[in-house]
């Protein structure tokens, strides 16, 4: 409120009835909720899949994990299914265990750099797990579906945690609840489809089973155990993942300009 002051000994003010006009708020962009849905036993659950994808050079924008598309569409590329071998962690597995802090000078977006990230996916994981997740000097996994517990991928916001899991060759984890910040990381980047399970599968895989993944009916099949798991849906994160990432999608919807 604006007001004058008199020059009287006992000074005045006197309220003026002139109001500056406000600027009117700007419109935001909105995009799906891809936040996981909390659980009473643990705060964030996801879901598994199975992806055996190719995986071509590094670029946010574009789609990394891929899978089999609907044979009722030709024409479409919205991902169905996932097959491939899995890869089983625990509970509690952080972003220091996918990728160690002494990676991330590596920059994602140079091909041979992001390349090189993935030859480093889960070598931090400790001593008690045997099997090298990623050959030494190979760049690329032969597990394409990672199996976790609850809490996967916490620890740390680094980006590059999904970003080497796909750099890695992986389409998709299912875990029985993740972090937060790495279920959003995964979308936004559109590396790997974060999916959440409706229990302990990591008790029930093993490392090196045959894995299928139907997205469409929300189901994971262990072909090596010939056991079927429930899996929760995607839902609205499944599209942006298939765009490529958070920013892929919004050009593709016609959010943001394309060029």
């Amino acid at each position: 409120m604006a007001a004058s002051l008199s020059r009287s000994p006992n000074p005045t003010f006197t309220p003026s009835t002139t109001r500056s006009s406000l600027p009117t708020a700007p419109h935001f962009l909105k995009f799906p909720n891809v936040s996981p849905s909390p659980s009473p036993a643990h705060p964030i659950k996801l879901r598994p899949l199975t992806a055996q994808s190719s995986r071509s050079t590094p670029s946010f924008a574009t789609p990394r994990a891929t899978a089999t598309p609907s044979s009722s569409s030709p024409s479409s590329t919205a991902v169905t299914s996932f097959h491939g071998l899995c890869y089983v962690v625990g509970d509690n597995i952080d972003t220091d265990q996918i990728i160690p802090a002494e990676y991330l000078t590596l920059v994602p977006s140079k091909p041979a750099e992001y390349e090189k990230l993935g030859s480093y996916a889960l070598v931090g994981l400790p001593s008690s797990y045997t099997t090298r997740f990623v050959e030494p000097n190979e760049t690329k996994t032969k597990y394409s579906i990672v199996i976790g517990g609850y809490n996967f991928g916490c620890g740390s916001s680094r980006e590059h945690a999904p970003v080497a899991l796909g750099a890695a060759g992986v389409a998709a984890v299912v875990a029985e609840s993740y972090a937060r910040i790495f279920f959003r990381n995964s979308v936004a980047t559109g590396e790997v489809y974060p999916l959440e399970s409706e229990g302990r599968i990591c008790e029930e895989c093993k490392t090196g089973d045959t894995i299928t993944i139907e997205l469409a009916e929300s189901l994971l099949i262990n072909h090596t155990t010939g056991k079927e798991y429930k899996l929760k849906p995607i839902g609205d994160a499944g599209p942006v993942i298939e765009a490529g990432g958070i920013f892929a999608y919004a050009r593709a919807t016609g959010m943001i300009p394309s060029n």
